[in-house]
């Protein structure tokens, strides 16, 4: 078939549809709400993603941590979980010097900490204004070093005489600073963080987390010998490590593994009793989580292409059938079976696509509003299924157009000029 034969039978299929709106528009609903899920979903997952990966650049690709339990667990821990030994600030001391291939390894604690019952919300105070559920961390100097997320806004982190002398010093979050400070400079005030006074020497840079959960924004960091002494309840401890960038990491993983399992005595044989924590456990998390959405997207998108695609075959059997005599003209004067597959297989396909090019806006348009409605999911158009919901749409008009233009094509010219 040549391009101007595939012309004309476009142009036909079109004044066919147009003549037709109302139920062209109904037909093509059950593919436009289809491509519209299948676009919205793709639209916050996309979004989603970039700021997980985000995230993960933020925290370091060679630091990992060390922790008793594991990260992000849901309901009761089992009990060989909760009989681990805890972890000590002196370990960190032990592993920088049992694996030399180490940049440096730096203990942290936090309150309300990991695993540990919380006896009482974090205050921070000054003069009449006062934030409450603020993340309290005990930390020393290399704890910057360790979280790239962990950057200065104004004046400074925690130093080794901070931390040498015990200094009764704080680094609050950039909200924690503007809901105390509105129209004030934090820098050298003194706040009163759980009823202490403390020095304010830094605001870290806004972070306000991910989805919406606590960020940087809601830290205040204080030096770790302050935190052990006026905290001493807090058991929980936890480890941050670099490794060299010379140094191979799956190797030097090994070697603190094996450090940590003969500082804490773990027989032969038996599982870790430690959880080692690698920058991507965001990603990976994130990944399981979003695995049964995108089941559960790709179910209601398939119902809804499905409908639409019985609309369309239903439609095009319809056209077919009222059809019967221009078929039996057109083959008369010399119109081939394959000329008459293509302009009603054409019909098809313009129908779906159009479905699916509304489908498509509607989905870009619901994204920018998720976007605008809820910052904390920041919704991005991937072009990627954009030109997947194009090549869907398109799909599904072939595959249902097929049948009634075959048997559209097939049908007996004599037959065709005496059907009334």
């Amino acid at each position: 078939m040549t391009a101007a034969e595939l012309r004309e039978n476009l142009f036909v299929a079109l004044d066919t549809l147009r003549s037709h709106k109302v139920r062209s528009g109904l037909t093509v609903l059950g593919i436009v709400i289809g491509v519209t899920s299948v676009i919205t979903v793709a639209a916050v997952i996309e979004g989603l993603n970039r700021s997980v990966q985000q995230r993960v650049e933020g925290i370091g690709s060679r630091t990992f941590f060390v922790s008793r339990i594991p990260f992000a667990t849901f309901g009761r821990l089992p009990e060989n979980i909760r009989r681990r030994k805890y972890l000590r600030y002196a370990d960190a001391a032990y592993l920088a010097e049992a694996v030399p291939s180490l940049e440096f390894v730096t203990p942290f604690a936090n309150r309300p900490s990991f695993g540990e019952r919380q006896m009482s919300g974090n205050e921070i105070r000054y003069g009449a204004e006062r934030v409450e559920r603020l993340f309290l961390r005990g930390a020393e100097p290399e704890q910057a070093r360790a979280i790239p997320l962990l950057a200065i806004a104004q004046g400074r982190f925690i130093t080794r005489y901070d931390l040498d002398h015990s200094r009764p010093v704080v680094v609050i979050g950039d909200a924690i600073a503007n809901a105390l400070f509105p129209a004030l400079d934090p820098i050298g005030k003194t706040v009163r963080l759980n009823g202490r006074p403390y020095e304010v020497i830094g605001v870290f840079e806004k972070d306000p987390g991910l989805f919406g959960g606590p960020g940087v924004d809601q830290f205040a960091i204080i030096p770790l010998t302050n935190f052990r002494k006026s905290y001493p309840e807090i058991r929980e401890v936890l480890l941050a490590f670099s490794i060299a960038r010379d140094a191979d990491i799956e190797v030097a993983k090994n070697e603190v593994i094996e450090a940590l399992r003969r500082l804490r005595r773990v027989p032969g044989g038996q599982e870790n009793d430690f959880e080692l924590i690698s920058p991507d456990f965001l990603s990976n998390l994130w990944s399981q989580l979003t695995g049964a959405l995108v089941l559960l997207t790709g179910i209601i998108s398939s119902v809804g292409l499905l409908v639409g695609g019985i609309g369309v075959m239903n439609i095009m059997l319809i056209s077919v059938t009222e059809r019967t005599s221009e078929i039996g003209v057109r083959k008369a004067i010399g119109a081939r079976r394959s000329d008459i597959r293509v302009q009603f297989l054409l019909e098809a396909v313009v129908l779906s696509f159009t479905g699916g090019a509304i489908g498509i806006l509607l989905g870009a348009a619901l994204a920018q509003v998720i976007r605008a409605l809820v910052p904390a999911v920041p919704a991005a158009i991937s072009y990627l299924w954009v030109a997947l919901g194009v090549a869907i749409s398109i799909s599904v008009g072939i595959f249902f157009g097929y049948y009634p233009a075959n048997r559209a094509a097939n049908l007996d010219p004599i037959v065709c000029l005496r059907y009334e």
